[in-house]
């Protein structure tokens, strides 16, 4: 397999996993050092701990539970053979407060190879715009 197709793979395990609010398999796709960026949260988040802690104040706080996540439009960097861009358009349903809304982004993931696997260590996410 190449290291696109192992990306991709990587990639769609993330995807599936949150689809599916499969926390701990969501989770495992991201190293423990991995950074996060999102536009609906003010600061960085500066490892998976951070980012676990937060989805968990939003799991008690509002309710917040994951019913579907789809991908379209991937593309695969590949950097040196050790490391990888991976972008796309993502459309999550997304549940707060018991009211389930639809979501577009764009989604930009950086992956390394460690142990031969490909692990996320960095996520942005921003909206994705009308053009």
């Amino acid at each position: 397999m190449s290291a696109v197709d192992e990306v991709l793979a990587a990639a769609a395990k993330i995807v599936e996993d949150f689809g599916h609010h499969r926390t701990a398999d969501y989770f495992a796709g991201f190293a423990p050092d991995a950074t996060f960026m999102f536009y609906t949260h003010t600061e960085r988040l500066n490892s998976r701990a951070d980012y676990e802690t937060l989805w968990e104040s939003w799991e008690a706080n509002d309710g917040f539970r994951v019913h579907a996540c789809r991908s379209r439009d991937q593309r695969v960097q590949v950097l040196g053979g050790s490391a990888a861009v991976f972008t796309h358009y993502v459309e999550s349903a997304i549940e707060f407060g018991g009211e389930v809304s639809t979501i577009n982004e764009r989604e930009t993931i950086v992956f390394e190879k460690r142990d031969n696997a490909w692990l996320a260590v960095h996520e942005h996410l921003s909206p994705e715009t009308a053009e």
